[in-house]
């Protein structure tokens, strides 16, 4: 595989001072001059293939770890934050945002925040009536700080990971009856019984700690049950490692700190009923089929899409998949990329997108060949998926899932065997948010390009009012 040209001088320092090396000892052990690596550390000199073969085999670096990851999600939000007309002043070109994320990335950090805080001044202001006692503060909301916290580490918490993995290979999760064994470790373990509710209660969940009774809604679905089993024995087996991690992160507030705890317990459970190794295993033998998954883990197909997209622990990644799901009114209600493509965190995603069609097709997994302005070809998948348990009058919320991946990985799906991915003209012009999209010609834009200059002509109408500079 060629290797592109890499500047990636703030992970090779971290490798040298973890493993507490001066510069010239470094650069004895990977086998180049110090002045060479001096330039690769300050970014002045990209690695080249020979380096990084030697980080590879010296240090056990994953090396497609090197080149994606965190840097492109920084770069994405970055990118986003300056596309604002705040700054129509200042456009810099991509080597220059790169430069910033890769040197300075707590610089980043703070800028995206203070833009966010921006964006909510705005639009407080904007919407102000004459009940001035009511202005919401500027800082993130605690939705939004637990949002961020997972899309900044990959939406991969490896102490979460390796403990969920080891449990279920202590109970044998993953090679039978997940609810039988679930049951059982909750008894055996923890005294807990589990039992089913009235037919009239509608709660999904509920577990008294005094009388340690687990009652569970009698009519969920099987998947939904066995992850809320697995949620309780998170909170159960693993509230010191999810301490921990909370720790860690230092959010602002206690409300944010116990909105991640619920995130974490979500890891947790997903990573139990859908073991690291052995489901990543699985996604290659069936080619990433995702219906074929949820039936051999017993799990939803949310579920399945959801684990596919935190495959990135160093060293045993899996294939760089995004995954999303939107309601019926295009809102992103979850959100995950360990591809290039990110999602906006502003605004709706693309209408051309095929997860606004999934809702036409129900039960069926669509397929669209896409192309994103910068030049990126990915293979996208869509279907929808109803949630909720009950009758003929419960609320069954309707949601469409969204996942894929570069086209250059889309031999290794099963969707991708009859498609013509050589076929330039097969490819759909997608893009990010109408708000941030580079395309002056889509007929299917919502709004104009927030950083871009239009044109009226009263004399001609094309498919848009305006002409975009």
């Amino acid at each position: 595989m060629a290797v592109g040209k890499l500047f990636i001088g703030r992970k090779v320092r971290e490798i040298r001072q973890t493993n507490g090396a001066t510069q010239g000892q470094f650069a004895d052990m990977i086998g180049i001059s110090t002045s060479y690596l001096n330039q690769i550390e300050n970014n002045q000199r990209p690695v080249s293939a020979a380096v990084l073969l030697a980080l590879a085999e010296k240090f056990g670096i994953d090396i497609t770890a090197l080149s994606s990851g965190q840097d492109d999600r920084l770069l994405s939000a970055l990118s986003e934050a300056l596309s604002d007309p705040l700054y129509e002043t200042y456009s810099p070109s991509l080597q220059e945002l790169k430069l910033v994320t890769q040197n300075a990335p707590g610089f980043a950090h703070a800028l995206i925040a203070s833009h966010q805080a921006y964006r909510r001044a705005s639009e407080q202001i904007a919407s102000f009536d004459d009940r001035l006692g009511g202005v919401a503060p500027v800082e993130p909301t605690p939705y939004e700080e637990v949002r961020d916290f997972f899309h900044f580490v990959d939406n991969y918490i490896h102490e979460i990971d390796m403990a969920a993995e080891a449990l279920a290979g202590r109970i044998s999760i993953g090679g039978g009856d997940n609810h039988a064994v679930l049951v059982s470790y909750l008894e055996r373990e923890h005294g807990v019984r589990v039992a089913r509710g009235e037919a009239a209660d509608e709660t999904l969940r509920r577990f008294d700690p005094k009388t340690k009774v687990l009652t569970l809604n009698r009519y969920a679905p099987a998947a939904t049950r066995d992850f809320q089993l697995a949620l309780v024995i998170a909170q159960l087996a693993a509230a010191d490692g999810i301490a921990a991690v909370l720790r860690q992160a230092a959010f602002r507030t206690e409300e944010a700190q116990e909105i991640c705890r619920i995130g974490l317990h979500n890891y947790f459970a997903g990573a139990l009923i859908l073991p690291y190794r052995l489901f990543l295993a699985t996604a290659r033998e069936l080619r990433h089929d995702v219906e074929l998954l949820g039936a051999r883990f017993g799990a939803s197909l949310e579920q399945v899409c959801h684990r596919l997209s935190t495959l990135q622990r160093p060293g045993l990644k899996g294939v760089p998949i995004f995954f999303a799901r939107v309601d019926r009114a295009g809102n992103i209600t979850k959100r995950h990329s360990a591809a290039k493509l990110q999602f906006a965190r502003f605004g709706a995603a693309c209408p051309l997108w095929n997860v606004h069609q999934a809702f036409e097709t129900p039960g069926r997994i669509i397929r669209q060949m896409a192309e994103t302005p910068d030049g990126v070809r990915y293979l996208c998948l869509a279907t929808q998926v109803n949630k909720g348990a009950g009758g003929f009058r419960t609320t069954h919320p309707s949601y469409a899932l969204a996942f894929g991946c570069e086209i250059s990985y889309a031999d290794a799906f099963v969707y991708a065997d009859d498609l013509d991915l050589g076929n330039r003209a097969g490819y759909d012009p997608i893009g990010i948010s109408c708000r941030i999209c580079e395309r002056t010609k889509c007929a299917s834009r919502a709004v104009p390009p927030i950083k871009r200059k239009l044109v009226v002509d009263h004399t001609v109408r094309r498919a848009m009012p305006y002409d975009i500079v």
